[in-house]
């Protein structure tokens, strides 16, 4: 399943970057994703989850990263963006995956899709937001 979920939120991450770049509706860029990828194996219902949760709820994942970032998120490049923002969202919507889980698997993205040392921009970004939004959880991981 986890495998699966990555499957998703690699396909998220693309979808968002082309949400960002062209415009095009949400559920236009839903169906031409699951068209595209129907015949591979990843958890359907968290890539849209994931995509529509972004889109959906963008000034609020905006304003979680805001105090993280060095620049307003638009100054951000469009890639790492994308990655941060689905990271954020994780945060932020999904206490039940574990905070480190999420920047790791966030992490990984930025290295796959974004630039030489994007990764480490979002590992600082992700990590510095996690501190407010996961406050009671990293707490409790330090106390363990």
């Amino acid at each position: 399943m986890s495998r699966q979920r990555s499957k998703a939120r690699s396909l998220a991450a693309q979808a968002l970057y082309q949400w960002q770049m062209a415009g095009q509706p949400v559920p236009d860029i839903v169906q031409q994703f699951l068209l595209e990828h129907a015949e591979k194996r990843f958890d359907r219902d968290y890539f849209r989850d994931l995509f529509e949760g972004v889109t959906g709820q963008l000034e609020t994942v905006d304003a979680a990263l805001a105090e993280a970032l060095d620049r307003d998120i638009e100054r951000v490049d469009p890639v790492e963006r994308a990655i941060l923002r689905l990271g954020a969202y994780e945060l932020l919507r999904h206490p039940e995956i574990p905070y480190r889980v999420a920047i790791n698997e966030t992490v990984e993205l930025a290295k796959t899709f974004g630039s030489e040392q994007g990764h480490r921009y979002v590992n600082g970004v992700l990590d510095k937001a996690a501190r407010s939004l996961r406050a009671l959880e990293i707490g409790a991981t330090r106390r363990s």
